[in-house]
């Protein structure tokens, strides 16, 4: 039996809290490898929603065990909100079922403040982000200042990292004309929050290796997605870490043959949230509704979400930066009664044919599409849970995507709810 990675493959917010969840079913562990509390999952089981940000979408099934990995950036504040959130919710959180790498780097107050002073300061240069830190706590794990969890354990070496991180971030803030951070404050907080937090460190590349060997299935949970990525997405209007498969093992401490099949998410339409190039964004009506049915509202932020057409070519280059084997399709039942959809099958650059996203980001904003139009469908694909559900139309449609891509259709999501989804292959027996 593999593990299972699953990851985005346009800009996000495809819908990966639920296959995760739906997937979690066949795992034992769940695993978050990157990304901070910038992204947000929903869940729907039965009549309870669960919008998580730093958890593992499999914390929601009983008798699972959900790791948050070294490759995440923690908030350990926003961390124990969300956890007493879902505990409100009847989910036990403990630590026996949540486990936190030692090694990750901490989010801390002074990271979201610089976060939003820089945007701010962009004008209409911004980036989009959420303001919550991540692109800093990751500036600075990679400059080697970060406070990390383990530092919480050892208030000695605490107070010399502080003094470092703070020769650093006390210098930004004087050329942005913000007062000085207040060191004793910062490391009050800091002690304060420690015990908490503590209780679920572990050096999580062992429990994983422990489970590994002993043929446990392990499910990989990207968040944000592959045109998001720092390196393969529309750069600079991305996230500040890798977002693609290859993450799964450097941000869980486990070696790449370990992440097993990779799935790719997608809708069956294109969002964005935030500043960035996007070839096939609606701006009219069609556009309204597409964002109107999907309830397209960022779950962090509330921010509502830029609307398109399905862009192939864009997810079939994620697809291939990503190793995907096959992809989850999901919210199909929002294009139910249009009566033609439009499929980006190609990009113009200045008058010519293009056949891949440009890293450039003055290429990327003058990028073009090229269209092929399919019929839609009348008949309501909501809820349906095999193929014969389907309307013709809507099967060709999946088929033309498919052809497109280069990947198969593994799972098919057909509403919000857990059970509403149709398995082709199962990603855990390949």
């Amino acid at each position: 039996m593999s593990n299972v990675t699953v990851v985005g493959a346009q800009w996000g917010d495809e819908g990966k809290g639920k296959i995760v969840d739906w997937l979690s079913e066949r795992a034992e562990i769940v695993v978050r490898f990157q990304g901070g509390h910038n992204a947000g999952h929903t869940l729907v089981v039965g009549e309870s929603v669960f919008k998580l940000s730093l958890l593992p979408s499999g914390v929601v099934r009983p008798g699972k065990v959900s790791v948050i990995g070294n490759g995440v950036v923690v908030d350990p504040w926003a961390l124990l909100a969300e956890i007493e959130r879902v505990r409100g919710q009847g989910v036990a959180v403990t630590p026996q079922t949540l486990r936190v790498a030692e090694n990750v780097a901490l989010i801390l107050p002074l990271h979201g403040e610089l976060d939003r002073m820089r945007e701010e300061s962009r004008g209409e240069r911004k980036l989009g982000t959420t303001g919550r830190g991540i692109g800093p706590a990751y500036e600075d794990k990679v400059a080697r200042r970060a406070i990390r969890l383990c530092d919480l354990a050892d208030e000695a070496s605490l107070d010399w990292k502080l003094d470092e991180l703070l020769r650093h971030h006390d210098a930004l803030r004087r050329g942005m004309g913000a007062p000085a951070i207040d060191r004793a404050a910062l490391r009050a907080q800091l002690v304060e929050v420690a015990p908490k937090v503590l209780e679920f460190a572990e050096p999580v590349w062992m429990t994983l290796d422990a489970a590994r060997r002993a043929g446990k299935r392990i499910l990989f949970e990207g968040a944000q997605a592959a045109m998001l990525d720092v390196d393969h997405g529309t750069y600079p209007y991305v996230t500040s870490s890798n977002t693609v498969a290859g993450q799964a093992a450097t941000g869980s401490g486990l070696g790449p043959l370990a992440t097993g099949y990779v799935l790719g998410i997608c809708k069956a339409y294109t969002t964005r949230v935030g500043s960035g190039p996007f070839p096939t964004e609606l701006t009219d009506a069609t556009g309204q509704l597409l964002g109107d049915r999907g309830k397209e509202f960022g779950t962090v932020t509330g921010r509502r979400r830029r609307c398109g057409w399905f862009d192939a070519v864009m997810v079939r280059q994620a697809l291939r930066v990503g190793g995907v084997r096959g992809i989850a399709l999901t919210k199909l039942d929002v294009l139910d009664g249009l009566p033609e959809i439009r499929i980006s099958t190609g990009y113009r650059l200045d008058g010519r044919a293009i056949d891949h996203v440009p890293a450039n980001a003055g290429a990327q904003a003058r990028l073009e599409p090229v269209y092929e139009t399919v019929a839609g469908w009348s008949e309501s694909t909501r809820g349906a849970r095999s193929w014969a559900e389907l309307p013709a139309n809507a099967i060709k449609y999946i088929r033309r995507l498919e052809e497109l891509v280069g990947v198969p259709v593994a799972l098919l999501s057909t509403s919000p709810e857990r059970n509403d989804t149709i398995l082709v292959s199962d990603p855990f027996a390949d």
